[in-house]
């Protein structure tokens, strides 16, 4: 069941002998950076217990159709998608939900549907398998509802869980799951699964995905190269090497876009500053390679300490997403705090 899948094979094997012993608790917890492959486990390891693994795999919520469903579901009013909780369920054994909106989340509308639903016999076989896709962009009201379900399961019911962290989770959640971690992917590995998809420009896309086949595979790098461009001007505006007023087209631009997400500037940043971080050490080369020296420039100008706080700061942001912060201003407020930081050499 889980031929041809890429990285994490402790996971894999351990997920193998759990089928194989027929010793299968009744909810999982797949944990792992974005990217990794987490709900494509949890898809084949359904297709290995039910069977129908086609059906199964049109629930893959990177495909086409699932993204333009969830893309038009944002600009509905917040009643309607209420009214409708979001779930995919190509296959009547296998229900996916899903983070749903413009701040994807889990609702409290889909944790009761899944509540009820968890009560229906499987329709064939004897075991259902639901999946909740970043469990962890549930609200609290979400997550205490789906605590009801964990505390006493039917005995058909499979839970399987997908988080980035783990511990972004209710403990009450953590304690009633099986946690299996999964671990970003080497560059190599990552090249190898792009140059088998035929995938253009691979060595590129797999320094930049930081260890996510995922990410590396659908990365489009000419929107990327424009971020990175906004999101570089950032670093040298912070780091003092350049006046505010450089970056502020950029930040009018980002803020008039309906379609650039904050989010997506947050990891470009991730990346820069990882490059400036083994820059400094002189450790490896950086994932920017056409990047280099002008990367060398900023390194030389900020300490170890300044990125370090600028990593904490972008964390913080992470971390606000769910709350639909302005872009444009959380981005200012990061340069201008970074430019008065005393850390800098």
């Amino acid at each position: 069941m889980f031929e041809g899948f890429y990285g994490n094979p402790h996971v894999v094997q351990a997920l193998g002998r759990m089928v194989d012993a027929e010793r299968i608790p009744h909810a999982l917890l797949l944990a792992g950076p974005e990217g990794v492959g987490k709900a494509t486990l949890a898809r084949r390891l359904a297709s290995g217990l039910l069977g129908h693994a086609a059906q199964i795999g049109k629930d893959d919520l990177s495909l086409p159709h699932n993204v333009q469903l969830v893309a038009t579901r944002e600009k509905w009013p917040a009643d309607k998608r209420n009214e409708d909780p979001l779930l995919f369920a190509s296959y009547p054994d296998f229900t996916t939900f899903a983070p749903d909106g413009p701040l994807r989340q889990i609702s409290i509308e889909q944790m009761r549907l899944l509540k009820e639903r968890a009560g229906f016999q499987p329709s064939s076989g004897r075991r259902s398998v639901f999946l909740i896709d970043h469990v962890d962009r549930a609200n609290e009201q979400a997550a205490n509802s789906l605590l009801k379900t964990l505390e006493e399961p039917p005995e058909h019911l499979l839970l399987i869980l997908t988080a980035e962290n783990a511990y972004d989770l209710l403990p009450t959640i953590r304690s009633r799951v099986v946690l299996f971690q999964l671990a970003p992917l080497p560059i190599g590995d990552i090249e190898a699964f792009l140059l088998e998809r035929r995938s253009d420009s691979a060595p590129r896309r797999a320094a930049l995905a930081m260890g996510s086949p995922g990410q590396a595979i659908t990365l489009d790098l000419d929107l990327y190269d424009k971020r990175r461009a906004a999101t570089f001007t950032l670093l040298r505006v912070a780091a003092g090497l350049e006046p505010f007023g450089a970056w502020m087209s950029y930040s009018e631009a980002i803020s008039r876009s309906k379609t650039d997400k904050l989010e997506f500037y947050l990891k470009v940043l991730y990346v820069l500053l990882r490059d400036l971080l083994v820059l400094k050490a002189g450790s490896e080369s950086p994932r920017n390679t056409d990047l280099a020296g002008e990367l060398e420039v900023v390194a030389q100008r900020v300490s170890i300490q300044w990125i370090r706080k600028a990593a904490r700061k972008t964390d913080e942001l992470m971390s606000l997403l769910r709350r639909n912060i302005q872009k444009s201003i959380a981005l200012d407020s990061l340069i201008l705090e970074l430019r008065g930081s005393d850390s800098k050499r």
